[in-house]
């Protein structure tokens, strides 16, 4: 990896220039898979990101993993598995994305074993599965409830071994292309400001996807901001499906600074029961055969209505109710909610019931890319992980977004390492590295007025008030006309770097990125006039067979609708076929 100093003007800061193959963004587990399968093959690579490695967003998944390693069930198989997954996507999922899923998973899984993934196991030492709602049989692999913690432990050890460099203080602005290909990117050091120029022959997108743009949301205050789609969109990248978004039905209301954390579905698998205000158990109400173990989507949209009917209590929430169990139950099961409502609200969960609200959880929709290798359409970006698109279409299979970044990571990587050795030539625009470097000048500045939380904070309400659990084009359209203002505030934007570091200057990209995806999120939304999965319309209830695909947004182009291709026979019919619903001995999704 080659570094030097650039002179530049005296006004400015120097910048460090870095030079490497492949680039990647983002050090979560998408990033670091991708990573490692580059060094393996023996390609130059360089890993950055805006957060600490140990504290990437996928250490919060706690779930398991999927894969039809058939070790609990004989009889599960990579077809069952995507007939599984294209279900619960409402249909809208990719076909070809869910087979490569589906048929590598397992090899996903070995991997981990071979790098020394502390699976849970049966006596005789097979790896443990477990049943997630909507799955037909138990494929969920697992390490308590700290799977993918486990996961980030062991991809950073395995890079680490590989000797990958990861510099997780960089956060990146802009990426660099000339004549629609990739030659690097544009950003900075968070702790000095140093920017830093990057020369990279390909580059991986694994920065995440969208879900902070909401005020109750599982995702911390500097994570999935919508960097993935600022970043794609303004070099040519498009966006699919913004406006499908997972809302978790359990997220945690105070304090405010921890707001959307959640409480693991685990609590509502051990016997936990949501009741109102009222003290009614509502559930009954919406789905009497499942009640509390219904699927995240009816469960969210369950506490969404009875808040918005009133039913509600004052801080705008339902409770969550596992005091009933046995102390020990809940030691033994679900001590990481009691530690966490511990810390975070000295509320004692074997006494007192938690106060709770549907939360933004998962951006299903992302950069658009190519199944086969998760190519963008342009030359050498690819986008991986949340960051992508085309998997879980209007509701997500729980244990299935482990499971992506494994086989995507692996996949991309191979095929960013074969682009990269096949180009003859690269092309470099000193305009685009000025553009960017113009941009971060502007905001240092010092001239601007307006303030880069403050507008954060505003979007956020903005988005919760009008594209939240359920939405109308009335709403989605008062929206847009609140997000324009917002816009405008935005090219006032200073900020003030001080001696703790350039904090502010990342809140400043942040917003950035937020706005772009909140646009995104809000003219896809207004356009799928139907309620599928996640996507609930109060104008338009039924779900709508000539909708069923993708609307895809550019900046300057706007939506349009790409029809979603037929399933293969290998699993179309398992896919159309009714399976058992009932809760007995599965965990939800």
């Amino acid at each position: 990896m080659g570094r030097v100093t650039t002179s530049a003007p005296s006004s400015a800061r120097p910048e460090r220039l870095l030079a490497t193959s492949v680039l990647v963004i983002g050090t979560g587990g998408a990033g670091l898979r991708a990573s490692i399968e580059l060094a393996e093959r023996g390609v130059q690579v360089l890993t950055v990101g805006k957060r600490r490695r140990h504290d990437a967003h996928t250490t919060l998944a706690a779930g398991g993993i999927n894969a039809a390693l058939g070790t609990m069930d004989p009889q599960d198989s990579w077809q069952q598995h995507a007939a599984d997954t294209l279900r619960e996507s409402y249909f809208l999922a990719d076909p070809a994305i869910v087979e490569v899923v589906a048929r590598n998973a397992a090899r996903g899984i070995e991997d981990l074993e071979r790098w020394g993934m502390p699976f849970a196991r049966e006596a005789d030492g097979r790896i443990s599965q477990r049943f997630f709602g909507a799955h037909r049989y138990r494929r969920t692999c697992y390490a308590g409830d700290y799977t993918g913690l486990e996961i980030q432990r062991t991809l950073l050890r395995r890079a680490r071994e590989l000797e990958v460099p990861i510099v997780d203080t960089i956060y990146i602005t802009r990426l660099l292309a000339a004549d629609g290909r990739i030659f690097g990117a544009y950003g900075f050091d968070i702790v000095d400001g140093t920017p830093v120029v990057i020369h990279a022959d390909a580059v991986i997108l694994a920065a995440g996807g969208h879900t902070r743009i909401w005020r109750t949301t599982s995702s911390r205050r500097d994570e999935n901001t919508g960097d993935s789609f600022r970043l794609a969109a303004l070099v040519g990248g498009r966006i699919r499906d913004a406006e499908l978004v997972q809302f978790h039905p359990s997220g945690i209301l105070e304090p405010a600074d921890a707001a959307g954390t959640l409480v693991s579905e685990a609590a509502r698998g051990e016997g936990g029961i949501l009741r109102n205000a009222l003290g009614e158990r509502f559930m009954e109400r919406y789905d009497p055969e499942r009640l509390e173990l219904s699927t995240r989507d009816r469960v969210a949209l369950a506490s969404y209505t009875e808040i918005a009917e009133g039913r509600g209590t004052e801080k705008g929430g339902v409770y969550l109710d596992v005091s009933h169990l046995p102390r020990e139950t809940i030691f033994a099961r679900l001590p990481r909610v009691y530690r966490t409502l511990i810390d975070l609200q000295m509320l004692d969960i074997t006494e007192q019931p938690i106060e709770i609200a549907p939360t933004a959880h998962y951006s299903m929709g992302g950069v658009w890319v190519r199944p086969e290798d998760h190519g963008t359409g342009v030359d050498g970006l690819y986008a991986i992980g949340e960051a992508s698109s085309g998997l879980h279409g209007a509701n997500r299979l729980g244990g299935n977004s482990l499971v992506e970044l494994l086989v995507y990571g692996r996949i991309t990587g191979a095929e960013a390492a074969s682009y990269v050795s096949g180009l003859t030539e690269v092309t470099r625009s000193p305009e685009a590295v000025a553009q960017a470097r113009a941009e971060m000048r502007h905001l240092l500045s010092g001239r601007g007025t307006e303030t880069p939380r403050k507008l954060q904070r505003a979007l956020r309400d903005v988005m919760t008030e009008h594209a939240g659990v359920v939405r109308s084009e009335e709403g989605l359209r008062a929206g847009l006309g609140e997000l324009a203002e917002i816009e405008a505030r935005a090219a006032d934007l200073g900020v003030h770097p001080d001696i703790a570091g350039f904090d502010d200057l990342a809140h400043a990209y942040d917003l950035y990125g937020s706005l772009l995806a909140a646009r995104a999120t809000l003219e896809c939304a207004i356009e799928r006039r139907e309620t599928r999965g996640c996507h609930n319309r109060s104008d338009f209830p039924a779900q709508d067979d000539a909708l069923r695909g993708s609307f895809v947004w550019t900046p300057d182009g706007g939506v349009t609708f790409e029809p979603v291709a037929q399933a293969p026979d290998s699993f179309r019919g398992l896919a159309e076929a009714a399976i058992d619903t009932s809760v007995e001995g599965r965990l939800v999704e």
